[in-house]
C-alpha cells in the first residue's frame, strides 16, 4: 500500500479493526519513510456485479460512482455513513439475488425505494435526475404519489401498533397498593 503523503511504497500495518458490521476490515497504517498515519478499508471481492448502462454497454459496479450521485442528491440528513450504508444493502441485495448482471435502471430504482424511506427530499431530488424531469407538473405528481405511499406506510405502521385490551386484568391505576 503506497503512503498518501510520499508516495513511498513500504508501509506497515499498525492496528486492524473489524468494520462495517463484518464486511470489511478496518487498517491503520504508517508509512516507514515519512512516518505519516492513514486508514484503508479492505472487502472481500466476490463475482464482479456488471451494470448494463442504457447504453447496452457494461461496466463493473462502482461503489464510489454511485455514492457521488447519491451525494450529490443528498440532504444533510444523508449522512456519507449512511449513504455507504444505503449501499452496501443494494449491493447484498444485488448479490442475494443470485445475479452478476444488472441494469442501470434497476438499481436507480433500488436507491430511489431506500430513498423514499430514508430521506424524502433526497428522494425527490435524485428522482429528478434520475427520470430527466423537466415539467413541473411531472414533479408534483412525484412528489403527490411519495406522499400517499409515506402516508399509507404511516396507517399500516399505526395499525401494527395498536393494541389490544387484555381480558381479565385490571388496569394498574385500579389497583390497591399495599401499605409497609
Amino acid at each position: 500500500m503506497r503512503c498518501p503523503a510520499c508516495q513511498a511504497a513500504d508501509t506497515r500495518v499498525v492496528d486492524s479493526r473489524e468494520a462495517e458490521e463484518g464486511v470489511a476490515i478496518r487498517r491503520r497504517r504508517e508509512c516507514d519513510s515519512c512516518g505519516e498515519r492513514f486508514t484503508t478499508f479492505e472487502r472481500s471481492e466476490s463475482a464482479r456485479i456488471q451494470v448494463i448502462k442504457r447504453d447496452g454497454s457494461r461496466q463493473d459496479f462502482d461503489r464510489k460512482k454511485l455514492g457521488g450521485a447519491i451525494a450529490k442528491a443528498a440532504t444533510e440528513a444523508l449522512t456519507p455513513q449512511r449513504i455507504s450504508a444505503l449501499i452496501d444493502d443494494l449491493e447484498q441485495n444485488i448479490r442475494q439475488s443470485g445475479t452478476s448482471e444488472v441494469t442501470s435502471q434497476r438499481i436507480g430504482e433500488m436507491v430511489l425505494e431506500r430513498l423514499a424511506q430514508v430521506d424524502p427530499m433526497s428522494y425527490v431530488r435524485f428522482k429528478i435526475v434520475y427520470d430527466r424531469i423537466a415539467d413541473p407538473d411531472a414533479l408534483l405528481e412525484e412528489v403527490d404519489g411519495l406522499l400517499r405511499r409515506r402516508a399509507e406506510a404511516r396507517d399500516r405502521k399505526v395499525a401494527e401498533q395498536t393494541m389490544l385490551p387484555i381480558v381479565g386484568g385490571a388496569p394498574a391505576a385500579t389497583r390497591a397498593r399495599r401499605r409497609r
